[in-house]
């Protein structure tokens, strides 16, 4: 120990100013004081020092003693590192040490440094110490030598009560830490602790370095960086003297140049040869498991690897508890890939093509596929897509498989019958009806090139035997977008010609075409049949997506046919159904709910028809697709307009339309109609006459069920204009549109229609004045409706007319009893309306998203936020968003306070 000791390595780092408080973690450090040893263990940056420096500051009041020492390299030799604890005990407590430095300084260097003899002086005279004594060893993991890690595990092992060690390192020592954990003996801070939360991300980034960032900027720098406080310190660097701030950390990422030089001076150069090579091999893969990094690397030690980074902190998170699988930090695995494009862009494809051959046979094809693509490898890519395609369709994963076909070059796609079709799905989707013809015409000249008797040079999958049906299904599809009926029936039954009989996909699909179009004819009997057929295939096809799906496409034919109570039983039992498979068919849930929703509103259940759109709400969140979303807007402006919130009602059908695109149901409540009918009851009159203008929408046409909705829409204009107006002739009019209405409904038997079609001509004979064949008109509407109570929102929405109507119905004849019963339940639904009570939300509160209602209940519950945020397959942070927003819309400030205002709005 002759070596001078350099006094600075002994004392406790300077605070710097604008430091961000972190009492969570200060009351973990307190907790050392009943264990041998706390150990705060993290990659660099994550401000090991900074919080123990921190911490001992603050506590520097009580009675206790502090011997500090930073560590490095030179501190390897046993002598040196032994000499420099016994300073740093030494000068926080006065006299301890001193035998030990006689000792090995009397120790000839032949017999080497008696450290178990030294070490045991040095715990005597630890057990005299007055006060307690922290001693922490800083930047342990410079440290390299078995003989130190042996003589400081005999140290802990003896430790006196009073005295408590804390190492601060960047990899774990070579210590007994899983005996000592096992026993108690360990307190741990490692980087999932010592991350910056958001709110002490804003605190930093707003108040330490006086950035005063908007909230939502604050928020993405927190995401980004993940909590790793150089990151954040790093950003904050670049940052200053920018404008466009906002730009800026919306590109924000790992190849920042502070953030290279930080990870690349701090980490990367440090590491061996073959260390650095493996994390940059692995960095083009977004998980890590020891078999893939095989594959990947051609090495074969990938599991111990990835162990051993995980020991030494190397910026890589376990993302299973068996530790199988792993990821990179993201700004770290930015800066890896970064590196691997500056020093070996060449690999780079080879590394990817190794990854996707390694999940082709491993699964899941989704990353298969992804590699190959990032490989540019575009004609394995695709003969990727075509094996998974069955797989893909059969769970309807629709926005997976258009995402890889927008990202593969559209030769390549041209290629491949198979996946021309799927692009012509994806241009119908997207509204491009133009677009997709000349993609079925290439598929099938791609398909009819092919020799008798040769092998083609696709893969031989189901899709591809089943391609010639799908084209037909789609040409049907394609027809029916169109409006053309009779095209529709026509492809339908041309796919079920070409079908096989296992092909229960196509044959559902036809069969659903061929009914669709018996709907949009108006034969609701021909088109109940033949759907109910369609959705039995796609049951014995194992579909359950698409049989969820259908089932909402069937309760609409039931309410065509007048029979809305069936429907409902219908959605119940499907829905019981989809929730017992969970997140596998969410989508469906989404369009069983809303459908619920609007069967609940037309039944005067506004509590119970918003029930339905919070529960589909989640769902609709989180969707890709149009097709669900846009009914869930529909419900939602239909509810909106019964609770007599018109202008909410037009905003949210202003959004259904926009997500609305003509492709496999019948247009038989055109978006713009309903809007129409909003405007009306308002009073808006003359918007409405100029939507008639543009729809082309007259009096005089030839009635079809296709334009059924338009003019019953006419109708309840004319008789507005009439009240306006009467010399007009306009309820004139609309007497004689209503009879052709209802011939042609009455020739197709459309009970639904019948009913809605009779409650107008009621309501046009009141017009003019003929008050008994009202009664008579309104009686047959309650004939044709053998559940009036299901009708409720037809006959009320029609407004003072209606109830005036209902009223002098109720004195009078056989419609008396239903028209009591409907002006009641009216009364009740009016009710509900105007003063909600203590009922599902207030007019003035904002409500709770569904998302927000699921974390209500949790909250009501006994679960941590941990467990909570675990139930919902959600990060903790995002946990803590929900609940801010909670507790701002129910105007409290805790959890318990939430749940109990909960509970007296009906929300629980």
């Amino acid at each position: 120990m002759s070596r001078p000791i350099i006094a600075t390595k002994l004392y406790v780092p300077k605070l710097r100013s604008g430091l961000v408080t972190r009492p969570r973690l200060g009351e973990r450090l307190r907790r050392g004081a009943g264990s041998k040893l706390t150990l705060v263990s993290a990659p660099a940056g994550f401000g090991k020092t900074t919080l123990l420096s921190g911490w001992l500051d603050e506590t520097s009041g009580e009675d206790q003693d502090v011997a500090w020492l930073s560590l490095d390299s030179a501190d390897s030799d046993p002598a040196s590192f032994w000499a420099y604890v016994v300073a740093a005990l030494e000068s926080a407590v006065p006299g301890v040490g001193s035998a030990a430095q006689e000792l090995t300084a009397s120790s000839p260097p032949s017999t080497g440094l008696p450290t178990e003899l030294m070490l045991t002086t040095v715990l005597n005279d630890l057990a005299a110490a007055p006060n307690d004594l922290w001693l922490v060893l800083d930047d342990y993991h410079l440290v390299d030598s078995r003989e130190v890690d042996s003589g400081l595990a005999f140290l802990l092992e003896h430790l006196p009560p009073r005295v408590h060690v804390v190492i601060s390192t960047r990899a774990d020592p070579g210590l007994p830490l899983s005996r000592w954990r096992a026993g108690g003996d360990l307190v741990e801070i490692r980087a999932a602790e010592l991350r910056f939360t958001p709110e002490e991300s804003a605190a930093y980034l707003n108040e330490a370095a006086g950035l005063h960032l908007v909230p939502a900027d604050a928020a993405v720098l927190a995401q980004r960086t993940e909590g790793w406080i150089a990151a954040l310190q790093l950003a904050a660097l670049s940052i200053q003297g920018r404008d466009d701030v906002a730009g800026f950390i919306a590109r924000f990422a790992g190849n920042d140049r502070y953030i290279v030089d930080y990870l690349v001076e701090e980490v990367l150069e440090h590491q061996p040869d073959p260390v650095r090579g493996f994390l940059l091999d692995s960095a083009v893969l977004g998980r890590l498991t020891g078999p893939l990094c095989d594959a990947v690397t051609g090495r074969g030690d990938g599991s111990g690897t990835l162990m051993a980074l995980e020991r030494a902190n190397l910026f890589i998170v376990p993302l299973d508890d068996r530790r199988e699988w792993y990821r990179y930090h993201h700004l770290f695995a930015d800066v890896l890939r970064a590196r691997l494009l500056s020093e070996q862009p060449e690999r780079i494809p080879l590394l990817h093509q190794r990854a996707s051959r390694w999940y082709e046979s491993h699964g899941p094809a989704e990353d298969a596929v992804r590699h190959a693509l990032a490989a540019r490898d575009f004609d394995r890519a695709a003969y990727l897509m075509e094996l998974a395609v069955p797989e893909i369709r059969r769970n309807r994963q629709d926005a997976t498989l258009l995402g890889w076909l927008k990202a593969l070059p559209d030769a390549a796609v041209r290629r491949s019958p198979v996946l021309s079709v799927f692009f012509g799905f994806m241009l119908m989707t997207s509204g491009d009806l133009d677009g997709v013809e000349p993609r079925l015409d290439a598929a099938e000249r791609a398909l009819a090139a092919v020799p008798g008797g040769t092998e083609a040079p696709w893969p031989d999958t189901e899709e591809l035997r089943a391609l010639p049906a799908t084209i037909a299904v789609y040409r049907a599809a394609l027809a029916q977008a169109r409006g053309d009926v009779a095209g529709t029936s026509e492809h339908a039954r041309h796919a079920l010609e070409l079908a096989r009989p296992g092909d229960h996909l196509a044959r559902g699909a036809a069969a659903g075409f061929l009914g669709l179009a018996a709907w949009a004819a108006g034969d609701v009997s021909t088109a109940l049949q033949t759907f109910a057929q369609a959705v039995a295939s796609l049951h014995a096809g194992g579909n359950l997506v698409d049989e969820l799906s259908s089932t909402v496409v069937l309760a609409d034919m039931w309410l065509a046919a007048g029979r809305p109570g069936q429907a409902r039983r219908l959605y119940q039992g499907a829905l019981q159904l989809a929730e017992a498979h969970g997140e596998s068919v969410a989508r469906a849930t989404a369009d069983l709910h809303a459908g619920l929703s609007e069967i609940e509103c037309e039944a005067g259940d506004p509590g119970s028809a918003r029930g339905h759109l919070e529960a589909a709400s989640v769902f609709v969140e989180r969707a890709t697709m149009t097709e669900g979303r846009y009914r869930w807007f529909v419900a939602r402006g239909l509810l909106a307009h019964a609770e007599a919130n018109p202008d909410e009602a037009i905003t949210f059908l202003d959004q259904a339309e926009q997500l609305y695109r003509p492709a496999f149901f019948p247009d038989l409540r055109p978006i713009a109609a309903m809007k129409a009918r909003v405007r009306i009851a308002q009073g808006r009159v003359s918007e409405v006459v100029d939507w008639a203008h543009e729809r082309g929408v007259s009096a005089t046409d030839e009635p079809s069920h296709l334009s059924e909705f338009d003019h019953l829409t006419l109708v309840r204009l004319l008789l507005a204009q009439h009240r306006a107006d009467p010399g007009t002739g306009a309820v004139d009019r609309a007497v004689l549109l209503l009879d052709r209405l209802l011939e042609a409904a009455e020739s197709t038997k459309r009970a639904g229609s019948l009913v809605e079609i009779r409650m107008l001509q009621a309501l046009a004979h009141d017009a003019q004045g003929h008050r008994p064949q009202a009664r008579e008109a309104l009686g047959r509407a309650f004939a044709e409706a053998p559940e009036p109570g299901e009708r409720v929102r037809l006959f009320l929405a029609e407004g003072a007319p209606m109830l005036d109507l209902l009223r002098d119905a109720a004195q009078y004849g056989a419609a008396a009893d239903c028209a009591a019963r409907l002006l009641s339940l009216g009364t009740r639904a009016e009710a509900a309306v105007e003063a909600p009570g203590p009922g599902p939300r207030p007019p003035s509160s904002t409500p709770l998203s569904g998302r927000e209602l699921q974390v209500l209940r949790l909250l009501g519950s006994e679960l941590s936020g941990p467990q909570i945020a675990g139930e919902l397959f959600i990060s903790h942070n995002t946990l803590r968003t929900h609940t801010k927003h909670i507790f701002t819309k129910l105007e409290v400030t805790s959890r318990r306070a939430a749940v109990r205002r909960a509970r007296e709005r009906g929300l629980l």
